[in-house]
């Protein structure tokens, strides 16, 4: 499948520290990757086209973009994958609803994202891979799991996953059976379907309904489930084990729970991912921002009334990465107002020496990604060049190329 065009990412001197992250298994922070790596992955849970991007979208990859960038900094080849879900069932729902093709919507809306993602600086993956891509390894993993005794045939023809198998089932999420059945009801799970071994259990594969797709495969005609798709494009472009998969806080259960069982009982090999990171969840006005309300903000509607997308990036990184937070016209204002210092004080001839910042920011980023405290280190620099002026004729464009490069937010206009 088709990414987006990759903005300029300018080099710049040396290098900062390992970045830390921290991880939901562990509930530590934690180093991505060894200290003698040449290159690090990642794995990263796109969208299901069935609508626009929504800022929660836009932050969770906003989030995951850095982290990109920060590892190119180090020098290191970044191999990274993010799927899409262009074949579920509310794609199909939705596609009912707006008496249109599901094939057709899922196109329509995969390319405003794409769209959307260029146009907030946003660093495409080496591998963009939709689910009806995966349709033949995913056939290939489930007969193996069947085969391996994973995993069971439902009297309706569906394939289950037997979460039993798994001794590592849980130790990504932590979460206590409660909660899991819980969020499995919440979250696209069947836990109360008669005739499964474990409530918990999921779906591999589902056998062929009327007026759904569905495709011949090792494990017999149908289409994948949710949790083995992310599975087998992990494994199959990143390898058997990853340095991050990352997401925003609700796939952690049970989506990243199931998908890293799927993938340690395909493999034998554990953990599936050495950290495991989450987003925050975005509200509107105080609000929890979520489909059923009906308040989601789209990053492009945000276009289409003049907003500047770089003041949205620069929005939603004013607060970490890992809280819930909201959004409201007075954020948007503030972070408007921010950008506008940082383009006049990046656009003077003369500045403060930025060596400094370019090292601070590059340290508050490997702390877990601590995006306030790299914001206010530019802050400073920007109102002590804009108030007292500077000599150094170089720091404006180190402070473009360090705003740019680790932040990416274009400061050249």
């Amino acid at each position: 499948m088709e990414s987006w065009t990759a903005p300029h990412v300018p080099a710049l001197p040396g290098h900062g520290p390992a970045l830390r992250l921290h991880d939901t298994a562990t509930g530590e922070p934690r180093e991505t990757v060894a200290p003698d790596a040449e290159g690090a992955t990642m794995y990263v849970c796109g969208i299901t086209p069935y609508d626009a991007t929504h800022l929660g979208h836009a932050a969770t990859m906003i989030t995951f973009d850095l982290v990109h960038r920060y590892w190119l900094d180090q020098g290191l080849d970044v191999n990274y994958a993010q799927n899409v879900t262009d074949v579920d069932e509310p794609l199909f729902e939705r596609a009912e609803r707006d008496g249109t093709d599901w094939q057709v919507l899922g196109l329509r809306e995969t390319a405003l994202y794409r769209e959307d993602m260029e146009a907030l600086g946003v660093l495409p993956p080496r591998h963009y891979i939709g689910a009806v891509e995966s349709v033949p390894s995913v056939g290939k993993a489930v007969a193996q799991l069947l085969a391996k005794g994973a995993a069971y045939r439902h009297d309706s023809g569906d394939v289950y996953y037997a979460v039993e198998s798994e001794p590592g089932f849980g130790s990504e999420s932590n979460y206590d059976r409660e909660t899991m059945l819980r969020y499995a009801r919440e979250r696209g799970g069947d836990p109360d379907r008669e005739g499964k071994r474990d409530p918990l259990d999921p779906v591999l594969w589902n056998a062929p309904r009327d007026g759904e797709p569905s495709w011949e495969t090792e494990v017999g005609p149908g289409r994948p489930g949710w949790h083995i798709e992310c599975t087998c494009i992990a494994i199959d472009y990143l390898g058997e084990q990853i340095d991050v998969q990352g997401g925003g806080s609700d796939l952690i259960y049970p989506h990243h729970e199931m998908s890293a069982a799927h993938a340690q009982s395909l493999t034998g090999k554990r953990p599936f991912a050495n950290a495991y990171v989450h987003t925050g969840m975005i509200g509107l006005d105080g609000e929890k921002m979520s489909k059923s309300l009906g308040n989601l903000v789209f990053v492009s509607k945000l276009r289409a009334e003049g907003v500047d997308p770089a003041a949205v990036r620069l929005a939603l990184l004013a607060q970490h990465y890992r809280s819930d937070r909201q959004w409201s016209a007075a954020v948007l204002a503030e972070a408007e107002l921010r950008l506008g210092r940082w383009r006049e004080a990046a656009s003077r001839e003369l500045a403060v020496p930025a060596g400094a910042v370019l090292t601070a920011v590059r340290e508050r980023l490997a702390d877990d990604l601590d995006t306030p405290g790299a914001l206010s280190v530019i802050d400073a620099w920007a109102e002590e060049t804009l108030s007292a002026g500077g000599e150094d004729p170089s720091a404006p464009a180190l402070a473009r190329d360090t705003i740019g490069g680790l932040l990416g937010i274009d400061c050249t206009r």
